[in-house]
């Protein structure tokens, strides 16, 4: 029982550790990173080519340009091969070099800020789970106690809502692993964009 008694107190100092880190800009109560949040890329972040004009829309239009965007964004592909298919797309675009670099980078643009949205909308989803899951295994801790302060305590039910909390206390950090993880790809999709756009500015300038 002792040492049920000790796992209680981490149980309680895990899960307001936890709960302090949701919501800590209230504009997004469920965003769980330490990043900030900024909900899209903007252009003028990534881009400092020629306006891309009607690329914006039109890129989606061109079979070969959809299909070179999607297979570029997606981050299975080293940056650096990446890259040099850029190269060899434009340098066989010939004269038409500037507009298949707008529309490609247009189209580029559009499915890495998918990706990136995609991404930071399943991070709240989970976060949402994780408060649920804090509440859960809160009010579960205040069940144990009882049971423990019961007098007599029945053991058994004492040893099942002790075995239960700690599998929900697992998933729950698990999650949590997971989350910090994922943070991190919202960067990475920043970066891979910048660079990308770098690479095709090279090519038109």
């Amino acid at each position: 029982m002792t040492g049920w008694r000790f796992g209680l107190g981490m149980l309680f100092a895990m899960v307001l550790s936890n709960q302090a880190a949701f919501g800590a800009d209230p504009r997004y109560p469920d965003w769980p990173c330490q990043q900030a949040k900024v909900p899209e890329i903007s252009l003028a972040a990534v881009w400092a080519g020629p306006p891309l004009g009607d690329a914006e829309t039109k890129w989606r239009d061109d079979p070969k340009i959809s299909a070179l965007a999607a297979k570029l964004a997606a981050r299975r592909i080293p940056l650096e091969d990446a890259q040099k298919e850029i190269t060899e797309f434009l340098s066989a675009a010939a004269a038409d070099k500037a507009n298949a670099g707008k529309l490609l980078f247009a189209g580029l643009f559009d499915t890495l800020n998918g990706q990136r949205a995609s991404v930071m909308n399943g991070l709240e989803r989970v976060m949402r789970k994780q408060r649920e899951a804090a509440e859960k295994i809160r009010d579960d801790t205040i069940r144990l106690q009882a049971l423990q302060d019961a007098t007599p305590p029945d053991q058994a039910k004492v040893d099942e809502l002790g075995n239960q909390l700690v599998w929900e206390t697992r998933i729950f950090e698990d999650r949590g692993r997971v989350v910090k993880f994922v943070c991190e790809v919202p960067t990475a999709i920043d970066q891979r964009l910048f660079a990308l756009g770098r690479t095709i500015q090279q090519e038109l300038d």
